[in-house]
């Protein structure tokens, strides 16, 4: 059977018949585009797995390449079959691994086989969590960068007597990480703003407050941007090596003359600076569209540190991004990126720039959201930044196309 049909992140593909009971999965990977793809994230509906190779279970399979590397990789558990009665192997979601496309490479070969052999665990690379310990912070990073938003905990009036920091807000933090391995658990661990310090793996240097922060939405009237407060509750539906998977729900805030809620699933890759969310809003009345504003604070440097920052709009991309160059604390690139199809103009009010895009009640509106710091060594001016922008739009244009054979 061929496989082609859209893939959570960036990667598409294509279905036909795969004949069962094969000794092992091909899979062909292929692109249109000249570019690199770095940390290209594959994915197979696992039923397709267990097609070819019926009773392999999650821990006892071998992914490799073409040179017969074995590559790491992840089977999920967001699964239609939520069930395995005959203990068959059927209950899981997706497989998912990843693969660095060289410039010019636009084909690349995979194979899946069973193991007898239980495989090891491959390093984590993305991870989400609630931060109880901080009153009710959600937190999620991959290998690049780490972010976190505000629970209702956070915007809880402070009771008489106790000092409490009370923040409303649904904007999105930045972390900027210099280092690939997890930090989340570490800095939560050294105690609250330890981590506004750069000690060697980086540190927390972006200003959220009411702001949208980076990627943080709110509902756009034409005049005002109607935003809601922080989330209500929190679920992980996946948690690495490669892919975390959450959703953040948030409760019903008055846009204008109608009402609305969402709920905001993420899907957080290892080796991409952006994340891809899908907010899917509720609407009183017979509300047939929305105007969703899709934010990057405007003022987002840290205390004290008489930033420069340079705003980059392409239209062309979808695109919206910042390059905020800081004192002593090195330069920080965000952006938030429309999936294609849905841009709907710019604009902006008093403390965010803003993406304009247009949502139906009830489906998902895709867009990416991110950031790269100069101390990581990446993006090491406005320059590198902007050109890996344009790239990420242009493989959200040209997805992979993959195709299953026995």
């Amino acid at each position: 059977m061929k496989f082609l049909r859209p893939l959570l992140g960036l990667c598409a593909a294509a279905l036909v018949a795969v004949p069962v009971f094969a000794s092992q999965l091909t899979i062909t990977v292929s692109h249109d585009l000249a570019i690199a793809r770095p940390s290209e994230t594959i994915t197979v509906p696992w039923r397709e797995v267990n097609r070819v190779l019926p009773g392999a279970y999650l821990q006892k399979i071998v992914v490799k390449d073409a040179s017969g590397r074995v590559l790491p990789y992840q089977v999920t558990n967001v699964a239609p079959q939520a069930k395995d009665p005959k203990n068959e192997g059927i209950a899981y979601g997706e497989l998912i691994f990843q693969y660095d496309f060289a410039a010019g490479e636009k084909s690349a070969t995979f194979t899946v086989e069973k193991s007898e052999t239980v495989s090891p665990p491959f390093p984590v690379k993305a991870f989400a969590r609630l931060v109880p310990e901080r009153l009710d912070d959600f937190a999620w990073e991959n290998d690049k960068v780490a972010h976190r938003t505000y629970g209702a905990a956070l915007a809880a009036p402070a009771p008489e007597g106790v000092v409490k920091e009370v923040l409303v807000t649904s904007g999105l933090d930045v972390w900027s990480k210099r280092v690939s391995y997890p930090i989340v658990d570490r800095w939560y661990n050294k105690g609250h703003d330890h981590y506004h310090i750069d000690q060697g793996e980086g540190m927390d240097m972006y200003q959220v407050g009411p702001s949208r922060g980076c990627g943080g939405t709110g509902i756009w009237d034409g005049k005002t941007l109607h935003v809601g407060r922080n989330f209500k509750s929190a679920r992980v539906l996946a948690n690495g090596p490669i892919r975390a998977i959450f959703e953040l729900t948030y409760d019903t805030w008055a846009a204008g003359g109608i009402y609305v809620s969402e709920t905001k699933r993420f899907i957080v890759d290892a080796g991409h600076n952006l994340d891809r969310i899908e907010s899917t809003f509720a609407a009183t009345g017979n509300t047939k569209e929305l105007t969703v504003g899709i934010g990057l604070n405007k003022n987002p440097a840290d205390r004290g540190q008489e930033p420069v920052i340079d705003v980059l709009r392409t239209e062309a991309d979808a695109s919206l991004g910042q390059w905020v160059a800081q004192k002593s604390n090195g330069e920080l690139g965000t952006a938030v990126i429309a999936a294609p199809g849905l841009f709907a103009g710019y604009a902006e009010d008093d403390r965010n720039l803003l993406l304009l895009a247009k949502a139906v009640p009830g489906k998902p509106l895709v867009y990416f959201a991110g950031a790269g710091w100069s101390r990581a060594g990446e993006f090491t001016s406005k320059q590198a930044w902007s050109d890996y922008i344009a790239a990420f739009a242009a493989r959200l244009r040209a997805p992979v196309k993959v195709t299953l054979a026995p």
